[in-house]
């Protein structure tokens, strides 16, 4: 039932409820005088005229006080039951509605390669948007595969950008066995270029020399293709196609461009086939091609697409076939309507000679810019480089335009099938961790990349925070992974698409928040950039407020000053230690039995990040107010050293610790479960009590991370020694997550839970530690020399380590083994692992 059938149906009982007294009124007004009693009757016509006007007083004021209540007690709560808080905006303007990202901004970025998921795709930042992409053949095994969207089990040797600036170009090199395709994409807004300018595609297609004898692999399949979300028709040029005689492929119109052309230009001899579908279905559509391939190659022994097409088609695939090698320039103009629009003219200067010096100039560019932002020419071999301008091109290139309503929990409805309810439909422009894995925005992630990029565009992410700060409820709450859209659902397991609304994540931006503060301080910005920060900081304060809020209330402990991540499972039955998704770090190990009794030391710590952050923001412009003594308040509260010792340190040890209800006498042990077979449940063998949670791992050097430790305090010493011990931290490689003398190293958290966060080196918690160092190694005090040294084979380690493994197999990775260093995980891993670059150039937070 939507919001405005139910309005009506109250407007309804409103009415119905009114007409008995209209209709007696009528009926009494209209009542004949008594002949027998003319007198009588004359009295009694005076009198009712009295009453009448007595009667249509008290009617009128009494249909005023129905309507108050109808209104207050029928309409008002009726609406609430059909908006909860949950799925009700946060009530002030948007961040993405000030001036800052409105005309040549909104414009510049409009389209780009905001579709991460696939191997190459084009989209623009619109809900419905005209989309491209590129399919091709590939070879595997002696058989033919279709490649469209990222998937690791396609087996590509590498594939990612190896230069991208994040408005206007991107080169990528994919290996493919023994196909090599470049893929390089330009925009261009030149005279007569409709919203948003024209953009060129140029695909190189090569072939390894060691497999120049591979038949299937002489002849190259290409399958580039225009749809339409919205549904609108794409005209072919022709049913059949000849670019040598005319290069234009499709052409089409839409409000928000104009009429547009498509065009295909090369000097090699391509043969061309196409297939045009109707359908909304827009990530299928690997289906469809494959499908229509297939029947082509039963009937006629060839993989050509059927020069045909469904009627009114919001689909066009092209099919571009050569023998290897070839090069292939596609052109998309806009505002093709407008006289004088220049097409030819536009169109051959993005193709051929003219777009290749084209992408030579960028590429320079891209290099000199590299340097500028992160001068590291002094600091880095060529083959660390190599890897620094991969981490921040695939970064940037990973960036995606997401549209759509994420599902969140609500149980307290019983009316609601599978007990989820939507949120409003909302948009995010947001970086993502991993293009085949996590190729959605991820809310702890996104702090770790906005601090790479913006150092190479403020304005970038700025609009993508903004993004992610409008997409808050009235509550405070923003889901912690975005899931918008058919395409990025297609991608997510079914567990982990219902986002719960009690659950928070770690509030990285305040991470990005802190550096634009520093930087603001130390006049690190030029002075556009500075009152653009300005004005987005002074919007976005209320919404930060009600971010930091909604921590410090859902997310409080029991005892002043501490908190613990909602959201753990204390019934659990199979997995060995209860996981703590909402932290970010997943399985690492907490209090074996889950209540609210706990203390977690990480959020305790990203609270004071928060407090003082907000705090800052206070003092920037000067509100004199409560909240500012609060966060002030609070900040000294969470930074107080002493009650920090007394909540969570192990003296004996020199460590940090949670606290919780803990025992260590938990394993996973076999049960049968029926005839021949059985499962590993989980077996609680000892009593737990309330006390510290001794596992060192990440969430031990949390106060050291944060900088609280006094630089001349003996505690800051022992961790010193903890990180440098072997035995716990330092490996040659990294520093790993989980200590070897902890319970819970590398122990499998369920029958099919490798372990994730118990031992493996991740590159944004040694980041956060080389931080640390870095600081240390610089404040007066007896630990700085040895501060210093930790510091350079630390960060040395991380560098040759990353660097090696980037050579070997061509990706980043999700994170580190600490045995013998080799990438584990999600690999094309190029999220907070590209964090490596900033560890090359030395820039921390």
């Amino acid at each position: 039932m939507t919001p405005g059938s139910s309005r009506r149906n109250a407007r309804s009982r409103t009415s119905s409820s009114t007409e008995p007294n209209d209709g007696g009124d009528s009926s009494f007004g209209n009542t004949k005088p008594r002949l027998r009693d003319r007198n009588k009757n004359q009295n009694s016509i005076r009198i009712l005229n009295v009453d009448i006007k007595i009667m249509l007083g008290i009617s009128v004021l009494a249909f005023f006080v129905i309507f108050l209540l109808i209104n207050n007690i029928i309409i008002k709560p009726a609406g609430k039951a059909l908006r909860p808080r949950v799925i009700t905006p946060f009530p002030s303007p948007k961040l993405m509605d000030l001036p800052q990202f409105q005309g040549e901004h909104r414009e510049s970025l409009y389209w780009g390669t905001y579709r991460p998921h696939v191997y190459f795709g084009i989209r623009a930042r619109t809900p419905r948007s005209l989309i491209a992409g590129l399919m091709w053949i590939g070879v595997k095994d002696g058989m033919y595969h279709m490649r469209h969207v990222c998937q690791d089990s396609d087996g590509l040797n590498t594939y990612g950008w190896t230069q991208h600036n994040g408005r206007d170009f991107g080169h990528q090199v994919l290996v493919d066995q023994g196909l090599k395709l470049a893929t390089s994409f330009l925009k261009s807004k030149s005279e007569g270029s409709g919203y948003g300018g024209d953009w060129a595609v140029q695909i190189d297609v090569q072939t390894d020399k060691s497999e120049w004898d591979n038949e299937m692999l002489r002849h190259g399949h290409l399958f580039f293709y225009l749809a339409d979300e919205s549904g609108h028709v794409l005209n072919l040029a022709g049913d059949t196609l000849d670019i040598d005689k005319n290069s234009l492929l499709a052409s089409g119109s839409r409000s928000d461009i104009g009429d547009w052309q498509l065009h295909l230009e090369s000097k090699d001899v391509l043969e061309l086939h196409y297939s045009g579908f109707r359908t909304p279905h827009i990530h299928n559509l690997s289906d469809l091609v494959q499908h229509n391939l297939g029947a082509q190659a039963r009937e006629f022994g060839q993989l050509l697409l059927s020069d045909s097409s469904e009627d009114s088609p919001n689909i066009l695939v092209f099919q571009i076939s050569a023998s290897i090698p070839f090069k292939a320039d596609i052109a998309f103009v806009s505002g093709t309507e407008v006289k004088n629009s220049k097409v030819e003219e536009r169109v051959s200067r993005l193709t051929g000679a003219s777009l290749t010096s084209l992408l030579q100039d960028r590429k320079t560019e891209f290099d000199i810019k590299f340097q500028r932002c992160f001068n590291v020419a002094d600091k880095l071999e060529p083959e660390s480089t190599i890897v620094g301008k991969a981490a921040i091109a695939n970064m940037l290139g990973g960036i995606g335009y997401f549209y759509g309503q994420s599902k969140i929990s609500f149980p307290e409805n019983s009316n609601l099938r599978d007990n989820f309810i939507s949120y409003w439909p909302a948009e995010l422009y947001t970086a993502v961790p991993s293009r085949p894995f996590f190729p959605r925005g991820f809310l702890w992630d996104e702090g770790f990349h906005q601090l790479l990029i913006w150092r190479w565009d403020i304005h970038i992410c700025l609009d993508i925070i903004g993004h992610w700060l409008d997409l808050m409820n009235i509550d405070g709450w923003i889901p912690r992974e975005q899931i918008l859209g058919s395409e990025a659902l297609s991608k997510v397991p079914e567990e982990f698409v219902v986002q719960y609304p009690s659950n928070g994540n770690p509030p990285t931006l305040f991470l990005v928040i802190r550096d634009l503060l520093d930087g603001m301080e130390k006049n690190k910005f030029t002075a556009t950039e500075r009152n653009g920060i300005t004005s987005f900081l002074e919007r976005a304060f209320v919404r930060l407020e009600a971010w930091f809020q909604w921590y410090n209330t859902t997310q409080k402990g029991k005892e002043m000053g501490s908190y613990y991540w909602h959201g753990r499972d204390n019934k659990v039955t199979r997995e060995l230690n209860p996981k703590t998704l909402s932290s970010g770090l997943d399985d690492y190990p907490r209090a074996s039995h889950p209540s609210d009794e706990e203390r977690h030391l990480d959020l305790r710590c990203w609270m004071l990040l928060a407090a003082n952050c907000m705090q800052s923001i206070t003092q920037l412009f000067k509100k004199d107010n409560k909240p500012e003594k609060e966060y002030g308040s609070t900040a000294k509260l969470l930074s107080d050293f002493d009650m920090l010792n007394q909540m969570h340190l192990d003296p004996l040890v020199g460590a940090y610790f949670d606290f919780g209800n803990h025992t260590e006498k938990v394993r996973l042990s076999w049960k049968e479960t029926g005839v021949g077979t059985r499962e590993l449940v989980r077996d609680v063998i000892g009593r737990p009590v309330s006390r510290l949670v001794p596992h060192i791992g990440y969430v031990s050097l949390f106060p050291f991370m944060g900088k609280i430790i006094p630089s001349d305090s003996w505690i800051l010493e022992k961790q010193l020694d903890l990180i440098a011990n072997s035995t716990v931290f330092w490996t040659d490689y990294g520093l790993r997550s989980l200590s070897k003398t902890s319970s819970m190293y590398m122990k499998r958290n369920t029958e099919h839970d490798p372990p994730y966060w118990r031992g493996p080196i991740w590159m944004n918690m040694n980041y956060m530690i080389l931080s640390a160092l870095y600081h240390y190694s610089k404040e007066s005090g007896p630990y700085s020399d040895r501060a210093r040294v930790i510091y350079d084979d630390l960060r040395g380690n991380l560098i040759r380590n990353v660097v090696r493994n980037y050579h070997q197999t061509g990706f980043l990775w999700e994170q580190y083994d600490q045995k013998k260093g080799k990438g584990k995980g999600a690999r094309l891993f190029t999220g907070w692992t590209s964090l490596v670059l900033l560890i090359m150039a030395e820039a921390y937070t």
